[in-house]
């Protein structure tokens, strides 16, 4: 059976010298070439919702790729794809990079200027090494979904638009499914999810940004198991510690916790920092919440192409909530839609504020009537998102978990 390689690289004339002597390698079947993180990371992404059998047995990785930096996207791969073989091509073959480059997850690591024996021989030891791990995970066998939980991205388009009341709730709702849920706060200057659910704690995600191989007991430890079920993973105390937490970090981080929980709601706020675009590029679903207010919706749309422009996500990839709605406004969501160039989610949020005082004064969130207009809309949102049964209803108080069924998202 001929060995599937998949090229990536931004450097078009690398790129083409190196599928030309990929070709030349007997039994080989190089795919067409990717050229950049994203690119590679979506067809990995696309070929494991099918089946495992259809990712490529190896991934060569040029060090001249972008917009993520070649080690911290071998990590990704080899987290969230650990059946495809991940090569890196360098320049620079000394033993530090070695060493930071099998941390990272690669199998293998060869030099430039590229040698035909040297190319060779990695590539068929790492195809053999994916085949030993495909048997091992059985022929045909299935990628869990998103290849790994799910992670949903709710970003504000601006300040007190609310991205942390969407963000808890969905969160809850997935839990309540039986789902192994965690919410994490990345709004790092300034998040609140710990004051909303009535939490004291100690660690926070800030504790984990040095830490460079994250294992379950070190996850666990920095975790605040929360009275609902939920998993918590808290902005710092101290908002200056929220600079300890990179790009690189947050990838880490995410992928930590995809591959432990089923769903992972992540808190992002309204202010754009290397862990907020880390997780928005990486997330399964990105939202963006808004209210039908002529500032709000201007936030929105210099967000979404501030995005687009730093290639964190496409406009059609991004998801617009609209919070605070009433039918008398003259904002509507389709103008929502078609002023931002996003999709639209179906739900949205009404205006009743009321419903929330009680419980958000006092830290309570997670005890919001199940009568209320604004839960049942939020629950109805994690139903269209994959996260809920449409159709059913939580309990009229408490958290409701044993109300609504839930299933897993299919890609």
């Amino acid at each position: 059976m001929p060995t599937r390689i998949l090229p990536a690289g931004a450097d078009p004339d690398a790129v083409r010298s190196l599928t030309t002597l990929l070709s030349q390698l007997p039994d080989a079947e190089p795919q067409p070439p990717v050229t950049d993180s994203t690119q590679l990371v979506d067809t990995l992404a696309r070929l494991a919702a099918e089946s495992v059998d259809e990712l490529p047995e190896v991934v060569v990785v040029h060090e001249r790729i972008g917009p993520v930096p070649a080690l911290e996207l071998i990590r990704e791969v080899a987290l969230r794809f650990p059946a495809a073989g991940v090569v890196l091509v360098t320049s620079d073959a000394s033993p530090g990079l070695f060493a930071a480059a099998m941390d990272s997850g690669a199998r293998g690591l060869v030099g430039l200027p590229l040698s035909y024996e040297e190319l060779a021989g990695r590539v068929q030891a790492v195809a053999q090494w994916s085949a030993g791990v495909r048997r091992h995970l059985g022929h045909g066998a299935e990628t869990p979904a998103g290849a790994g939980g799910t992670v949903v991205t709710v970003s504000g388009a601006k300040g007190g638009v609310g991205a942390t009341l969407t963000a808890v709730q969905l969160a809850l709702a997935a839990q309540a499914s039986g789902r192994a849920t965690a919410l994490v706060d990345l709004d790092l200057q300034s998040g609140d999810i710990a004051s909303y659910l009535d939490v004291q704690f100690r660690r926070s995600v800030a504790d984990l940004a040095a830490i460079t191989d994250i294992s379950p007991r070190v996850l666990a430890d920095a975790v605040f198991r929360h009275d609902t079920g939920l998993a918590l993973l808290l902005a710092p105390g101290e908002g200056e510690r929220g600079e300890e937490v990179t790009d690189r970090a947050a990838r880490q981080l995410i992928g930590a916790l995809r591959s432990r929980y089923e769903a992972v709601v992540v808190d992002c706020g309204a202010q754009l920092g290397g862990a907020g675009a880390a997780a928005v590029e990486t997330a399964d679903t990105a939202l963006l919440v808004t209210t039908p207010d002529v500032i709000a919706v201007r936030a929105a749309k210099r967000t979404v192409r501030m995005w687009d422009r730093l290639q964190i996500r496409k406009a059609e990839e991004t998801t617009v909530v609209v919070n605070r709605h009433t039918r008398g406004t003259e904002i509507q969501p389709a103008l929502v839609q078609r002023i931002t160039g996003t999709a639209l989610a179906r739900t949205a949020v009404p205006a009743a504020f009321k419903e929330l005082q009680g419980v958000v004064d006092a830290g309570r969130l997670h005890e919001l009537d199940g009568r209320s207009t604004v839960r049942q809309a939020l629950w109805a949102l994690a139903a269209e998102l994959g996260l809920a049964r449409a159709g059913e209803q939580p309990s009229h108080r408490g958290t409701g978990r044993a109300a609504v069924g839930f299933r897993r998202r299919k890609e």
